[in-house]
């Protein structure tokens, strides 16, 4: 083997070294410094990402923000509208209330009314009624028609003892 040989060591060291340097050159002008470059443009597109990220972030944080404090508004705007709706509702219905009651109560007078006058005339009725069966029966059971003045005074009469 060639390079066990101890006759070429000393040219074997020396193309080392040369071989080294030009590597450690190459490396340190060339390599070295793109690798670099290419690195920081890479943590540079990291960092403006990131930052980015937080401005997004913060938008929609704040627009979340907006969006709840939006909601807040229309819930006590709708509270409010349900509110006054409600409160138009009980003051219809307490309106139309008031006119049915003042409906019913006219009808219920009108009948009060009327029933007076039907109880009215059949009390009248009740006086004629009263003297034709008392002048039939008086006729059946003595034979003889009783003149109308006795039978009116009779039966007016009977009238006040029963009150």
């Amino acid at each position: 083997m060639p390079q066990l040989a101890v006759e070429t060591f000393a040219s074997q060291l020396v193309w080392l070294a040369i071989t080294f340097i030009v590597l450690y050159v190459i490396m340190a002008k060339v390599v070295i410094p793109r690798v670099g470059g290419i690195l920081e443009d890479r943590e540079q597109r990291i960092r403006s990402d990131l930052d980015k990220a937080e401005e997004l972030k913060a938008d929609t944080d704040k627009a979340i923000a907006d969006y709840e404090a939006r909601l807040a508004e229309a819930r006590a705007n709708a509270g409010e509208i349900v509110g006054k709706m409600k409160a138009e509702m009980t003051a219809e219905i307490d309106k139309r209330q008031a006119e049915i009651d003042a409906d019913l109560a006219e009808r219920q007078a009108e009948a009060e009314k009327q029933i007076a006058a039907q109880r009215d005339s059949a009390l009248a009725s009740l006086n004629d009624i009263a003297q034709s069966v008392t002048s039939a029966l008086v006729e059946k059971l003595s034979g003889t028609s009783p003149s109308d003045d006795r039978v009116e005074s009779a039966v007016q009469t009977a009238r006040e003892g029963s009150r």
